[in-house]
């Protein structure tokens, strides 16, 4: 019998052991694409600078969730802290890649297994003699174990009663570490940036989040999706999150009669590279292939906060007139960075006190100022081409989003043709009776239907 493409479940309907053995293989692909997809970034990774070359402008995808877990050590004798380790164990990057490869291992053999050994006695019924599944007793069986794991995940591993505990950090991403997390009961657990949320929700609830769940805390930010493993938000950078820490800061150091200079040299270099615009994963579109270092380079250094003056007037005054610009038409300037004398002072970074007056010096900067803060970035490296790529939150977004689509999309579909069987077949139930040959004196005439003699 040909089937279309669509129909190839076909092969294990009213097959219960086969139908196991499919799932064994499926749960086998996938933990062994984790194990070598981790190894892989582990061969691809570097770790010498996680402040300026974190893992999320590296690219890495499967490196972040293990980390978000606990993970933080490597047999290399690196930590992703920037600590030398001598006896990193089991529960580290390649031992825990090495774990799921073995297990993949371990599920394929079973798959093999049930596929060779289908027609077994468990899958029967005991009534009928025919292969049968008890889909009831399966889903309570599933359900029970997954709410297990659940609840032991919350009250072991995330408050470290049994585990490491997870990656919590503070709101700007410059504090984080690997400890354990108290559950939070109160009505406190239900903000998604509290990480007792975490911990009191396994416990207690049991249960998994759904794909539109979790594409959902990955694109608009949650503790269980920290910046320094999966980089910052775009509502970070548009609304001016860590721009405003930053001038907090300054305000904070300037009300204690400190200088500008020594103001923003107090800014942590990571604090000014998260309000880098090309670290917002907006920004990168969803089709160009590649890390964002790919894009525009491995960050290297921070210049320094840049101030544009003509002699006390920052580019725009008081009023919001334009006091100096860089003009698309020379005929048509006014205030050009030329003809105002606009100079740039660096305060904090590696150009601190440093000025320029030269007027393609200062418009290079004027430019790269609107970016953000200005970093200095080796784009040699990796032959980086000037585009910006967006991080792992923003590649993890789009595919959630998307499967949980098809996924919804799915369930109405099968439960749609569970309801309305006859409707899809095209093919009333009674049909049969009518069509088979010799049943009736008159073709498709009920009412000459044979009668048999015995």
């Amino acid at each position: 019998m040909g089937l279309p493409w669509y129909r190839v479940h076909t092969v294990v309907l009213n097959d219960p052991g086969r139908l196991i053995a499919v799932h064994l293989m499926h749960t086998a692909l996938v933990s062994g694409w984790a194990g070598s997809m981790a190894l892989y970034e582990l061969a691809v990774f570097d770790p010498s600078d996680p402040v300026l070359d974190p893992m999320w402008r590296q690219g890495m995808f499967v490196i972040p969730f293990m980390t978000r877990l606990g993970i933080t050590k490597s047999w290399g004798g690196w930590s992703i802290t920037g600590e030398t380790v001598t006896n990193a164990g089991l529960w580290s990057y390649e031992g825990v890649a090495a774990v799921h490869i073995v297990l993949s291992g371990l599920l394929f053999l079973a798959a093999i297994w049930h596929w060779v050994y289908w027609d077994l006695e468990l899958f029967r019924d005991e009534r009928t003699g025919k292969p049968s599944l008890d889909l009831p007793k399966i889903f309570g069986i599933h359900l029970f174990l997954s709410g297990v794991l659940c609840f032991a995940f919350g009250a072991f591993h995330v408050t470290g009663l049994f585990g490491p505990g997870i990656w919590i950090s503070d709101p700007y991403g410059l504090t984080g570490k690997v400890q354990p997390v108290a559950p939070a009961w109160g009505a406190e657990g239900f903000d998604p940036f509290v990480p007792g949320g975490i911990a009191s929700h396994h416990i207690a609830a049991a249960v998994f989040f759904a794909a539109f769940v979790v594409a959902g805390t990955m694109w608009y930010g949650s503790a269980a999706t920290p910046i320094e493993l999966f980089g910052p938000t775009r509502y970070q950078w548009d609304q001016g999150f860590f721009q405003q820490e930053i001038d907090r800061r300054i305000r904070s150091s300037k009300a204690e009669n400190l200088s500008l200079s020594e103001a923003w040299s107090k800014i942590p270099e990571k604090l000014a590279f998260y309000d880098y615009i090309g670290n917002n994963p907006a920004k990168g579109g969803l089709f160009r292939a590649g890390a964002m270092d790919n894009g525009d380079g491995i960050a290297v250094g921070w210049l320094g906060h840049a101030v544009f003056k003509d002699k006390e007037v920052v580019l725009v005054d008081e009023q919001g007139i334009v006091r100096a610009d860089v003009p698309f038409r020379r005929a048509e300037s006014k205030y050009s960075v030329e003809q105002v004398g606009v100079t740039v002072e660096f305060y904090g970074g590696e150009l601190d006190g440093v000025s320029f007056s030269d007027p393609a010096t200062v418009k290079k900067y004027a430019r790269r100022a609107q970016l953000g803060e200005i970093f200095e970035f080796d784009r040699a490296t990796l032959k980086s081409d000037g585009v910006f790529r967006s991080s792992p939150r923003g590649w993890f977004t789009f595919g959630h989003a998307t499967f949980a689509l098809l996924f919804f999309f799915g369930h109405i579909w099968h439960g749609a043709r569970t309801l309305f069987r006859d409707v899809f077949a095209g093919i009333d139930p009674d049909l049969d009776a009518q069509v088979e040959f010799g049943a009736f004196q008159k073709l498709g005439d009920p009412t000459t239907k044979k009668r048999q003699v015995i």
